[in-house]
């Protein structure tokens, strides 16, 4: 209270910039990979406290944050201050509410962990000199402890039924067993030290293989093979048999916080739910009239059967599969200047999704590069079983997760040097990912989409998201079983049946994330109509596209007002 009284000694503005800057201290020490990413390297040599006692005591801390934060008048402070303080409190309300619906129990979230998270290390950790390497081989060595705690959660949520389905773990000890190699030259973790700088001397560089080496062998490979019998053993048969987050503890009030994070409105499932079938019928329409244009005679059962299993629409090796993407992703940069008026300077590349996660791992993802480091940012693309990544929904994906999608979004907003810190790395699902399948959109009037096939692809994967609508609602609020979203989503998408599979383990694994694309899509979509209507011949789609991603990533309500005041002063 103290505090609070010292804020309101200032004026309405630096009380708010102090808050700004107080949390923002307060999260890089409480989330050192997280501070990596986000260029501050104080704490590069340890990892995360996830114990119960530092939950609780963030919980305690946050509220007092948003108690503060609510004392400073909204109407005092310049338009840029009041953006700023709507997203903290957003921000905020969505880590109070993940706090006090214990969701830091499940530690497994559809197809991320904390566990596999931590592969991307070597890539984010800048490692430029001996003492870059010191901090790095800290971090290697507090591994045991960072798995040791959240192992003690995880048993927490065994016996309070605070769980993943048990379902959507099948295979996930592997993944870490992957880790635990033989040879620790083999391991991910060493690969910093088979590159070491010049600016190291060699009697240096070979202390340091040496350190490297016995970091892995006696911290790291324990701690994977240890955590891998424990998921084996232990956490995937005492996970709950049943699926929906209405069956967790407090379940009902579970799923509406998640809603509200994701959609950051208060929406119900019945409404959600509604929405989704009126997106699927819209779409099968539409669908309909791409199949005739394709020349295909039958049903449409039997032409997502026919794009599901000619092997016309596959690659034959990883190679094609990233290549072709890298062409596709080549041929919209070139695009790009006649949409956007700004562009970031951060390059992309394509790889592969790692081996390690990629059995489980959605189609495709953008990877943030770390703040101040020299990496790129990272489309993903999946080429673990090739026959389930058909090359006519290719074009969709690298829309979504590159450009203009995510990459063009991320680095953006990373590049805005007239935003406070945290809203340059914020992130907020329903309008993060509205803007990717909106890119996806977009396409058509680029011209990416070149044949039906692709069009279609199109609209199958506009149509996954539709569907996400239907199934997430349905498996987490009305009753559906697995079993009934799987056959949705394979009567209404031409994805594979591992990704139809894989899919609908994520949405039971991350309850309500999958809704975030189609509200957020909608939503700009409709932004888009009315700056069209309003403006007329005065609409610019570049300074449109512009005004959209210069604001960062905010909640839903925010971005509105923000096009409503861009509307208005391009009058």
């Amino acid at each position: 209270m103290i505090v609070a009284a010292l804020l309101l000694a200032l004026g309405p503005a630096e009380s708010l910039h102090a808050l700004i800057d107080r949390d923002w201290a307060w999260r890089m020490a409480e989330s050192p990979q997280f501070a990596t990413t986000a260029g501050v390297h104080d704490f590069d040599d340890r990892l995360e406290k996830v114990d119960e006692a530092t939950q609780q005591r963030r919980l305690r801390e946050l509220k007092q944050r948003a108690v503060e934060l609510q004392a400073i008048p909204r109407d005092a402070l310049q338009r840029l201050e009041q953006v700023n303080a709507e997203v903290l409190a957003e921000e905020l309300r969505a880590r109070i509410s993940n706090l006090e619906v214990h969701q830091y129990l499940i530690t497994i979230q559809g197809d991320e962990s904390f566990y596999s998270n931590l592969s991307l290390l070597p890539r984010n950790q800048p490692l430029r000199d001996a003492a870059d390497y010191g901090r790095y081989l800290q971090r290697l060595r507090d591994i045991p402890r960072f798995f040791d705690e959240n192992v003690t959660l995880m048993r927490a949520g065994l016996k309070s039924g605070m769980t993943p389905p048990q379902i959507v773990l099948k295979g996930r000890e592997a993944s870490a067993r992957m880790h635990a190699v033989s040879d620790v030259h083999q391991s991910v973790f060493y690969v910093p030290f088979d590159h070491l700088p010049k600016a190291v001397p060699a009697a240096e560089a070979a202390r340091l293989r040496s350190a490297g080496e016995a970091a892995i062998r006696e911290a790291v490979v324990p701690a994977y093979a240890k955590l891998a019998t424990f998921l084996a053993a232990e956490y995937i048969p005492g996970a709950r048999k049943t699926i929906a987050a209405s069956d967790l503890p407090n379940g009902r009030e579970y799923y509406r916080a998640q809603i509200r994070e994701y959609v950051t409105r208060d929406i119900s499932p019945e409404e959600l739910h509604a929405l989704g079938l009126r997106e699927v019928s819209r779409i099968r329409a539409e669908m309909e009239t791409v199949k005739r244009e394709a020349g295909f005679p039958g049903e449409l059962p039997a032409f997502f059967a026919f794009l599901r299993s000619d092997p016309r629409f596959y690659a034959s090796t990883p190679e094609e599969l990233l290549m072709r993407a890298s062409f596709i992703a080549k041929s919209i940069d070139g695009m790009l200047p006649a949409f956007f008026g700004v562009l970031p300077r951060l390059p992309y590349r394509v790889e592969a999704v790692p081996a390690d996660i990629a059995p489980y791992y959605t189609g495709g993802r953008y990877v943030q590069a770390a703040e101040g480091s020299d990496e790129p940012g990272t489309y993903w693309v999946n080429t673990y079983d090739l026959k389930s990544r058909p090359l006519y929904v290719l074009p969709a994906l690298t829309l979504h997760e590159a450009v203009p999608g995510h990459h063009l979004q991320i680095a953006l907003a990373a590049e805005q040097r007239g935003l406070p810190l945290f809203r340059r790395f914020a992130y907020f699902s329903v309008t993060g990912e509205g803007w990717g399948l909106y890119a996806e959109k977009l396409g058509e009037e680029m011209g990416i989409y070149r044949t039906p096939y692709e069009h279609f692809g199109r609209l199958t994967y506009e149509m996954w998201r539709a569907c996400r609508l239907v199934v997430d609602t349905g498996m987490h609020s009305l009753g559906w079983p697995r079993e009934k979203s799987i056959a949705f989503l394979r009567g209404n998408t031409a994805l594979s049946e591992h990704e139809i599979e894989t899919e609908t383990d994520r949405y039971l694994g991350w309850p309500a994330q999958a809704l975030s694309y189609k509200i957020g899509e909608l939503a700009i979509l409709q932004l888009r109509h009315q700056a069209e209507a309003a403006l007329g011949q005065r609409f610019d789609k570049r300074k449109f596209h512009d005004a959209i991603l210069s604001t960062g990533s905010v909640p839903l309500p925010v971005l509105e007002e923000e096009i409503e005041r861009f509307i208005t002063q391009t009058h």
